[in-house]
């Protein structure tokens, strides 16, 4: 008989006494995986328009033109900073929500989501998750002015 478990739920850091030398070796996740994993999360709330504040996105545009969006997109991490430790992690998140969202309830599904995502991936057990509203992206934001002509003749 095998003692490979069927049970598709990948054991915690919480479950039992979990140290971060296990049988066989010693596991070490970096801060920027837990960072990447911690911004894909968020980003899949819905009302999140944007990560990271005005700096690091006017450098991560910067950059898309550089490399001609060559990365596919924003870096995952953008705005999200995190501590990691041997079986705790904590995150900080800076983002821009879409105008009409309801800035309470969007943090605490971030929150939700960024836990779940980073405890179940990792087995760490995320101790806070703090979160800082940079800006709110309004609805006209998105129009481009420039093929309104000139003002002046």
């Amino acid at each position: 008989m095998s003692d490979i478990k069927t049970e598709g739920k990948v054991p915690t850091a919480r479950e039992g006494s979990h140290s971060s030398r296990e049988e066989g070796g010693h596991t070490h996740i970096a801060d920027g995986v837990v960072a990447k994993i911690a911004g894909m999360a968020a980003r899949e709330i819905g009302g999140v328009y944007a990560m990271g504040g005005g700096a690091a996105r006017a450098v991560g545009a910067v950059r898309d033109v550089v490399t001609r969006g060559t990365d596919a997109g924003s870096s995952p991490s953008r705005g999200v900073s995190v501590e990691v430790g041997e079986r705790q992690a904590a995150v900080d998140i800076d983002l821009v929500v879409e105008y009409g969202s309801a800035i309470q309830d969007l943090a605490a599904a971030v929150r939700r989501n960024v836990s779940q995502a980073v405890e179940r991936m990792t087995g760490l057990e995320v101790t806070e998750i703090n979160i800082n509203v940079d800006d709110i992206h309004l609805p006209d934001e998105d129009e481009d002015h420039s093929d309104s002509g000139p003002r002046v003749q």
